[in-house]
């Protein structure tokens, strides 16, 4: 995913996000917890089994899904077994989950058939983690949607391999970033096609979100020893495992130990499937870039008259012996302005130049039909005008055509793409078992061909958007008004979407919020009593912030802005909708009342203090800021503090309620006042939280439903409650984590269906919850 430095908010409250994906200026919210063992023999769950707890602080009681005690102070787990890792959404505890549609959204890196098994299909994702293709259903399934909030670093996968002789067998290479802050990558090991993992601690990075991540595979199994596989890192060198993944040992003979001139090492392994003695492996180096290995790794020698001066991306054999590989100027998958395509003939040593066109772009995608070994297809990168282009050869590269002008496209899947072939076209597969069936992964998802070799005959190729399931957004926020809309999303990169109906959830949008069309949308609110009337902002159109009148359906862009030199930042909208505060980047609050057309600073509050409005009172705002808590009654114009000594963390007003307010301060728990922030109390029966939205009530209560990300006597997951937090039941399980979605904390509940509750992801989409 195209994933670069914002900030973000949600419910009024300040986060700020960096290209790492992780929080700046929030203490710590997540208390450790084991994921899983560090060891190969533990499964991905604690214990095996994933159990709903609900507890009552205020009496020490256990309490059943439905909120009765079990017995008198007496501690019980209630426990509902699950199978660890399930890419289930039903039937997997007291909640369903499921994706609002967006169908693609982020950057696929990786596209990997099974040899063996027709059908068996994975892709990877730079930040999104891994799915499986349901041959079935027609969509794709999520695997590793089990990773929490401790090891979100692992929704990054940087390679994947599936068995070649058995395959039940998967491995991930995981690890998102490579960072000094980053942990560790890991490899995760399946033998049931990824329904499970157990995992082996890597003692190196891995950098699936980095530069380079469309490149590989960097993980490969030796066709011949299945129990063999061999791991190209960015700055390790060459890793070896002789027990299927369990343990790793560097390849100390290969000559490249890091980062080679590029800084990303290895691009890809490659085994000779004839003989499995013979060992290519690319690197990001413009010198030496290609070596080999004749005697299954023991010495390595570079392979005499390469070209130099770029650097591979992909290198694949054919079933006749000869090896492609495509090349680039720089990494990518930004930045390209040179590229070729290459063919090697081992038997002669003759290298021969076979790039189908020239021009400031790359090329990358690179696939072999196995079943025609001179069928050969590659796509260019970065070729800005005219778009990327896919090329297809039947004769070794010797004669290309290109396919663009000669196919029929179809975005009815998700229509925000649009029908151009796509950008960053890394991912590239040949169905093994059907030459006419190809996919190739996209920044925004993937394309299908059931006819791709139509064009071999002179005819036309028909492709469809083939990203169904696979959802790898980045939301920043959510709102969901009562009485309009169910839902509208802000989100990086695509800028967000709304949703107009509850049934609407599970049908792709026409497309993104637009008039203006931000490329990245931070902050969204509404006007509580008002809810037709909204406020976005963000950046990348010719506004940067927008208000609509109609709950979302059209938008009108402010006619100015507060910084002329400033965007994004977060925005507040009073009850009434007849005050607007903005909070640019970096700078200080200002407020509109003429619907953006012109701005004045705000008295009272410094540079980066996000404001949040009272969802009652039209006159009244609040910002908590450096530990103190300010309010102002003269419609935003000027704040003086009312409470100090509080903590960093992130403000949110009930809604219907003047002066009820709530504050999610990470490791200090969670505090409530009632008094408009006079006066706090902090709950005892949270010890950490992160982010907290509100809900309609239960029936027959008063007060909204809570819902929290945090951590409820020991367990750290969203939890519900509805009698103002004095006892919780835990929603998600162990399969529905998604990641750092405390760091995220996007969360709130539905104000038309009690029960309901969306949560925003780092990569997962926005997910939504109901009672099972």
């Amino acid at each position: 995913m195209n994933n670069p430095t914002y900030r973000a908010r949600r419910g009024r409250h300040r986060r700020r996000w960096t290209a790492a994906g992780l929080l700046v200026g929030v203490p710590a919210i997540v208390v450790p917890y084991l994921l899983f063992a560090q060891e190969g023999s533990q499964t991905a769950t604690v214990d095996g089994s994933a159990y709903d707890q609900q507890v009552s602080v205020r009496s020490g009681k256990v309490l059943d899904a439905n909120g009765s005690s079990t017995a008198g102070g007496t501690r019980i787990q209630q426990r509902k077994l699950v199978k660890s890792a399930q890419p289930k959404t039903a039937g997997s505890g007291p909640y369903r989950w499921k994706n609002t549609q967006v169908v693609g959204g982020g950057y696929v890196t990786g596209l990997v058939f099974n040899p063996r098994e027709k059908g068996l299909l994975y892709a990877r994702t730079d930040m999104g983690g891994a799915y499986r293709w349901d041959v079935a259903a027609k969509h794709w399934i999520p695997l590793t949607d089990w990773v929490g909030e401790k090891d979100w670093n692992l929704l990054g996968i940087d390679s994947v391999a599936t068995d070649p002789v058995d395959p039940k067998r998967l491995y991930l290479a995981a690890g998102t970033y490579t960072n000094e802050w980053a942990g560790n990558g890991a490899l995760l090991r399946s033998t049931n096609r990824g329904r499970t993992f157990k995992r082996t601690p890597l003692p190196f990075k891995l950098g699936a979100n980095e530069d380079g991540r469309g490149a590989g595979e960097r993980l490969v199994i030796n066709p011949k020893d299945n129990g063999t596989l061999l791991l190209g890192t960015r700055k390790n060198g060459l890793w070896r495992s002789t027990d299927r993944g369990v343990t790793w040992r560097q390849v100390s003979s290969f000559p490249v130990k890091d980062g080679a001139s590029s800084g990303v090492g290895i691009s890809f392994v490659t085994y000779d499937p004839k003989n499995s003695k013979t060992i290519y492996v690319g690197v990001a180096d413009k010198s030496t870039s290609l070596y080999r290995s004749t005697d299954g790794g023991s010495t390595w020698q570079a392979v005499p008259g390469q070209p130099t001066g770029q650097m591979p991306q992909h290198g694949v054999l054919s079933g006749n012996g000869s090896l492609y590989l495509t090349y680039t100027d720089v990494v990518g998958p930004n930045g390209v302005t040179a590229g070729s395509v290459w063919k090697y003939m081992p038997a002669s040593g003759a290298w021969k130049n076979v790039s189908p066109s020239q021009g400031g772009y790359g090329f990358s995608g690179l696939a072999v039909d196995p079943r025609k070994p001179s069928t050969v297809m590659v796509t260019t990168l970065d070729r800005w005008w005219p778009e990327d282009e896919i090329y297809r050869s039947t004769d070794g590269g010797a004669h290309w055509k290109a396919l663009a002008d000669k196919s029929k496209r179809n975005a009815s899947g998700a229509p925000y793409v649009g029908t151009g072939t796509g950008h960053w076209m890394t991912a590239l597969a040949i169905d093994p078992f059907n030459s006419g069936h190809v996919l190739y992964g996209t920044g925004s998802g993937i394309w299908r061909s059931k006819d791709a070799n139509a064009t071999d005959s002179g005819g036309t190729s028909h492709w469809r958007v083939g990203a169904r399931g696979l959802e790898e957004t980045a939301v920043l926020d959510a709102i969901a008004p009562p009485g309009g809309a169910t839902v509208i999303s802000s989100m990086g990169d695509l800028g967000g979407f709304r949703y107009g109906t509850s049934g609407s959830l599970a049908k792709v949008p026409v497309g993104r919020l637009k008039n203006p069309m931000m490329i990245t949308s931070t902050d969204i609110d509404f006007a509580q009593s008002k809810p037709s009337v909204m406020v976005r902002v963000g950046r990348g159109a010719e506004q940067d912030g927008a208000y609509s009148t109609d709950g979302g359906s059209s938008w009108k862009g402010f006619k100015s802005e507060p910084v002329g030199s400033a965007d994004s930042g977060q925005v507040a909208l009073s009850a009434d909708g007849s005050v607007i505060v903005w909070t640019e980047e970096g700078q200080a609050p200002y407020r509109s009342t003429d619907k953006g057309a012109s701005w004045s600073k705000v008295g009272g509050l410094g540079n980066g203090a996000v404001v949040v409005a009272d969802r009652s009172s039209a006159r009244t705002f609040y910002s908590l800021s450096g530990g103190t808590l300010y309010a102002s009654t003269d419609g935003g114009a000027s704040f003086t503090a009312r409470a100090g000594n509080l903590p960093t963390g992130r403000l949110t007003a009930v809604p219907g309620i003047a002066g009820d307010l709530w504050i999610a301060g990470g490791d200090k728990g969670l505090l409530h006042s009632t008094d408009g922030g006079l006066n706090f109390t902090t709950l005892k029966s949270v010890q950490s939280a992160s982010a907290l939205g509100f809900g309609k009530a239960k029936p027959g209560t008063g007060y909204q439903a809570l819902y929290l990300i945090g951590t409820v006597k020991d367990a750290t997951g969203v939890f519900r409650s509805t009698d103002k937090g004095a006892t919780w039941l835990r929603v998600n399980d162990k399969a529905h984590q998604w990641g750092a979605i405390g760091a995220v904390g996007v969360i709130t509940g539905d104000p038309d269906t009690y029960g309901r509750v969306y949560i925003g992801t780092n990569g997962r989409g926005l997910q939504y919850g109901d009672p099972s």
